[in-house]
């Protein structure tokens, strides 16, 4: 698998900071889904989250001097439970909260500006909330998922969309919050630069099961794939292109697609747009493996670091 690596930034951090005592901690609440359909795109960006904020506690003493105070709460991507994690954290002060769950995200974007507790959704979420005007509560640097389709759409096309003029995009998607969220931009263009939009949303119920859609894009023969895949959905999308006659090399993934994702012997050409960099050759890594791995303080798997999901955090 090879990666478009439009916009590479080896770590990225977000702090909002107020004069603390010394007695005083930083709370930060990891919003986590370890199991479920969603577990095997959780675990790692779970894992990298707290192995980060874990080093810098052991490596510095926390922030600026200031512990923090780290507790995951799982809500196995499931909104509602999502939802709970963040009524029972947010008279706490929690520094941010960040959902990694577009449902999530959507549902306590609203409560933001009323609680006052900055909302961070790296790479996820609304849009719209780009907008600081509009929603002054709200960070969701450095991209968005109408960031993602239109960066791959101008791969597609060479930077020129007007050439996409008579083309067939294909469009594979969670049939949820996050699949949905590029739909209208997506509508948009194939509107403005005439070019035909085949779209195979795919339930959450059928993550694991989608021989019907591969069915439809083998008889439709788009000229590009795009996927905005997660969970279970990616492994098995990555499956069925792997027995499908469809051309790897015209299929590009939003940033969720994760090494473990793949099949074994890989699937040469795929690509997948990305906002950070990929491996694990990094200070902060070293760091981590010194002050967390090494200590017994993490759940990460051998080999995990490094790996897309595990970077994202």
């Amino acid at each position: 698998m090879t990666r478009l690596q439009l916009a590479a930034t080896a770590a990225l951090g977000l702090v909002f900071a107020a004069p603390a005592f010394a007695e005083d901690s930083i709370f930060v609440p990891l919003f986590t889904y370890r199991t479920g359909a969603f577990g095997g795109s959780g675990v790692p960006s779970a894992d990298g989250q707290k192995d980060y904020l874990t080093m810098l506690n052991a490596r510095d003493g926390g922030v600026g001097g200031v512990k923090l105070t780290i507790e995951e709460c799982e809500f196995g991507y499931d909104t509602k439970r999502g939802l709970e994690c963040y009524d029972s954290i947010k008279t706490r002060s929690p520094v941010v909260v960040n959902p990694w769950s577009t449902g999530v995200a959507l549902s306590i974007i609203p409560k933001a500006s009323v609680d006052k507790i900055p909302v961070m959704t790296l790479a996820h979420g609304l849009s719209a909330s780009a907008r600081g005007d509009a929603f002054p509560w709200v960070f969701n640097p450095p991209a968005t998922y109408w960031d993602g389709m239109t960066e791959i759409l101008s791969h597609i096309s060479g930077g020129k969309l007007d050439t996409l003029k008579g083309k067939k995009i294909g469009y594979l998607y969670l049939d949820a919050g996050f699949g949905k969220e590029p739909l209208p931009l997506l509508v948009a263009l194939a509107k403005e630069f005439e070019f035909d939009t085949k779209l195979y949303p795919v339930a959450l119920a059928d993550m694991q099961n989608q021989g019907a859609k591969w069915l439809d894009i083998r008889r439709d023969k788009p000229d590009f794939l795009i996927v905005y895949g997660y969970g279970a959905m990616n492994p098995t999308a990555m499956k069925e292109l792997a027995k499908s006659e469809f051309p790897p090399d015209h299929v590009i993934s939003i940033w969720w697609l994760n090494e473990s994702d793949m099949p074994a012997d890989g699937l040469k050409g795929v690509k997948e747009l990305m906002w950070h960099a990929s491996g694990g050759d990094f200070p902060a890594y070293k760091d981590i493996q010194k002050f967390v791995i090494d200590k017994g303080q993490s759940q990460t798997a051998a080999g995990e670091m490094g790996q897309a999901l595990y970077n994202t955090a």
